[in-house]
């Protein structure tokens, strides 16, 4: 009886965390656990093998509906979190950071939390000072609309182009660094 809560306080606690730099945890998979690795620092997809992001909709945290056409015309950043996730906690901030310094050059920041329960992602929202908006996704419905890329592993981050297509996917934390380097060359395309 003990090793098996020992087993599950373990199985409980990876779904928050990540299992090193470049991998997280899949947490949206039928309960199962699966790492995938992450994308290589800075790395853009090619203009000619983007993708169209799928469409989605819902309830921010302050109660305002969105649509995922709200983001055309800009290049958007999706960052998928929740208020459980360790690596959230260092990356969320970190985003607010260079959210204040791009939202003027077309850049939009969307957060989409996930696997929480709404008080929960309101308090983290404002304890880290995120000004942001953030999509309310308990069930992960949004992150399943992005079935081919990892988005249902947390935290996750796929930031779209102009066009609404998908220019770059991360897994696990992303550094301040690598987000700016992309911003800046998808700000710069014509």
């Amino acid at each position: 009886m003990r090793s098996s809560l020992v087993l599950l306080l373990a199985a409980v606690a990876l779904t928050g965390c990540t299992s090193g730099e470049g991998t997280a945890v899949d947490v949206n998979n039928g309960g199962e656990f699966r790492f995938v690795a992450g994308t290589a620092a800075g790395e853009v997809i090619p203009v000619a093998e983007r993708a169209s992001a799928p469409e989605f909709a819902g309830t921010l945290l302050d109660g305002a509906e969105f649509s995922s056409t709200d983001l055309a015309g800009d290049v958007a950043v999706l960052n998928f979190w929740g208020s459980w996730c360790a690596p959230c906690r260092v990356e969320t901030p970190e985003f607010q950071e260079v959210y204040t310094e791009v939202a003027d050059s077309g850049v939009q920041f969307l957060g989409l939390n996930v696997k929480d329960q709404e008080q929960f992602a309101e308090a983290f929202v404002d304890s880290k000072g995120i000004t942001f908006p953030s999509l309310f996704d308990p069930k992960g419905e949004v992150a399943l609309a992005f079935r081919d890329y990892p988005a249902s592993a947390i935290p996750s981050t796929i930031v779209l182009d102009r066009e609404s297509r998908v220019a770059a996917v991360y897994t696990g934390e992303v550094r301040q660094d690598d987000l700016r380097t992309v911003l800046a060359e998808l700000t710069g395309e014509a």
